[in-house]
């Protein structure tokens, strides 16, 4: 994990909910990493709104007539863990990065929001690119990897990648050139320790 000092401020650093639906509950998905990642999400929205600072979620929807997250199914409905309040914002994507065909990014800028700290799901799909798409456009990034879940993958050589290995390369290749990585527990340190006031905490080694 990054052991470097965040700047994050609750009033300019906005929690990004990626995904979180009950399409991803469905078992053709197949075996996944992180079963405590809802949880975890559960925890930093809490805080996140305790603190008095911007909850986003993006929902995906299927466009294809077979997609888990087809409007009017189940699929479509937020995880129980990350239902949105009137005082979040709610934004819908068809495809893997946030910020394709929303508002989002005019929006952030236009009330001051400089850092992203990304949660949800898949590590290696629309996190990744939400990811990669916020440090290009110049937001300080965060991305919670116990926060984040992967399922198996089968490579190219038709080998099962599983589901933890997917997740850890996805995250490695965030790190420096995209985004920090961090845990739970030292974002929801930071952000109490910048709520107060104090110097913002160092993150752990993992």
């Amino acid at each position: 994990m990054d052991s470097r000092p965040s700047s994050l401020f609750p009033r300019t650093a906005a929690l990004l909910v990626i995904d979180v639906q009950m399409g991803f509950d469905a078992p053709a998905w197949g075996p996944r990493n992180n079963p405590g990642a809802e949880a975890n999400i559960a925890a930093l929205i809490a805080a996140w709104r305790k603190a008095g600072a911007l909850v986003v979620h993006v929902h995906h929807i299927s466009a294809h007539p077979s997609g888990h997250f087809r409007w009017g199914t189940p699929g479509r409905t937020p995880k129980p863990e990350a239902q949105p309040l009137p005082s979040d914002r709610v934004y819908a994507k068809r495809v893997n990065s946030a910020f394709i065909g929303t508002s989002l990014e005019r929006d952030l800028r236009a009330i001051g929001i400089g850092t992203l700290a990304i949660v949800g799901l898949t590590t290696n799909h629309c996190v990744s690119t939400t990811a990669r798409m916020a440090g290009n456009l110049g937001f300080e990034t965060l991305v919670v990897a116990d926060a984040t879940a992967a399922f198996d993958r089968v490579g190219l050589d038709g080998a099962i990648r599983p589901a933890e290995e997917v997740h850890r390369s996805a995250l490695s290749d965030l790190q420096d050139e995209f985004a920090r990585i961090v845990d739970t527990q030292w974002l929801l340190r930071a952000l109490g320790a910048e709520r107060q006031g104090c110097k913002p905490m160092e993150a752990d080694h993992a």
